[in-house]
């Protein structure tokens, strides 16, 4: 498989128009109050071509965090005054948290927007991991870095819907488990979305 073939479902759900999403998406009922603040966040969406086949990194993030805690992840985190925009703030965090040097990646584009319970906008960043690397946990924030093969992602049949109790309601969302992770919440719902744009005819 070239890479070119390996990017193709990418490149193609970039090409269509998007939608932003939100952890609400699949709890209608739910009323946002009007005039809300978001903080603005970036994630990469890292890919990189394996020998058996394209792979996306994630990490598991630290259970002493403040924001989802424990849950997997996409490398990123809130944009600082210095970035320069939302792509320098996806690729220093991954920098920072998986130790992806930021010239081994080739920005694809930008998802839509995802707007999540604890009050960001996150703004996923497609990239292709041109060069290995040798992954780095950052102290205090990620307690795992791992990969899943992109075919996972891309198959809708691995997303499932779960609901728990959150703040005294039942919560609905997507999930996509792969072996001992349970990939949930606002990485899934990106995920999905990313899914459902590569499967369209």
């Amino acid at each position: 498989m070239t890479t070119h073939e390996a990017l193709t479902p990418l490149t193609q759900a970039l090409a269509r128009p998007l939608a932003p999403s939100s952890d609400y998406d699949l709890n209608p009922d739910t009323v946002l109050p009007e005039g809300r603040k978001l903080r603005l966040a970036g994630v990469l969406v890292a890919v990189e071509l394996t020998e058996y086949g394209p792979h996306v990194w994630l990490t598991k993030r630290s259970s002493a965090l403040k924001h989802h805690p424990g849950q997997v992840a996409f490398p990123g985190g809130k944009k600082d005054d210095e970035d320069r925009d939302i792509v320098a703030t996806a690729l220093r965090e991954a920098s920072e948290e998986i130790g992806l040097p930021s010239e081994h990646v080739d920005i694809l584009g930008q998802w839509s927007s995802h707007e999540t319970v604890t009050g960001f906008q996150v703004t996923p960043v497609i990239g292709h991991v041109t060069k290995p690397f040798e992954p780095k946990a950052e102290a205090g924030e990620v307690d795992e870095i791992f990969t899943v093969p992109l075919a996972h992602f891309l198959n809708r049949n691995s997303f499932r819907v779960e609901s728990r109790r959150w703040r005294g309601q039942r919560r609905y969302y997507y999930c996509a488990p792969y072996g001992p992770y349970y990939v949930w919440g606002a990485t899934a719902r990106i995920l999905r979305a990313i899914s459902d744009a590569a499967c369209l005819e």
